[in-house]
Order: C-alpha cells, then sequence, then structure tokens
C-alpha cells in the first residue's frame, strides 16, 4: 500500500465529502456502510477506514456531535491512526 497518511486522507474525503469511491494504486474501492450503524467506511489493503458513531458515549463521539469529523484508521482490531477535520493523527509505527 502507498503511504498510509495520504490513503487515509483520501479515504476521509471520499466519507466525509464526496463519497463514493477511493483509488489506490489503479484499483478503485468503494465508500460502503456498516448495517447495524449506518457508519460509512471503507477498506484497502487489510485496512478499515471508518466515521466515528456520534451515539457512543466516548469523547470522540462528543466532538462527532459537535461536529466535528472524525474518521479512524483499523488494522484487524487495532486502530493504527486518526483523522480529525483532516488532520492525519499517527499512533505510532505503522508501514
Amino acid at each position: 500500500m502507498k503511504n498510509l497518511e495520504e490513503v487515509a486522507l483520501k479515504a476521509f474525503k471520499a466519507i466525509f465529502e464526496d463519497g463514493g469511491t477511493v483509488e489506490v494504486d489503479g484499483v478503485l474501492y468503494p465508500v460502503e456502510e456498516t448495517s447495524k450503524s449506518k457508519l460509512s467506511y471503507v477498506s484497502v489493503e487489510g485496512y478499515r477506514f471508518i466515521e466515528q458513531n456520534p451515539e457512543k458515549a466516548s469523547r470522540w463521539a462528543q466532538r462527532a456531535r459537535e461536529g466535528h469529523s472524525i474518521m479512524w484508521v483499523m488494522k484487524g482490531k487495532r486502530y493504527v491512526a486518526r483523522v480529525e477535520d483532516g488532520k492525519f493523527y499517527g499512533f505510532g509505527k505503522e508501514k
């Protein structure tokens, strides 16, 4: 995969701004919706880019309810990064 930050910012834009698809290395990945919570997400090469659920009882959900756009980057069940209002925050060494 290309640079994780670059892909995360593309996914963020697709989820919060223009929907549709994310193009990575010439492959298009669709923005989908979770079945229960109807949250938008994109799955790319083992990573899941998913918007914050505003219905949860966390500080991140509170920020989402306040109007902030928050998306999480997950690999398996691990959170590896967050994108908030278009800014990428990595959580360590993820290649």
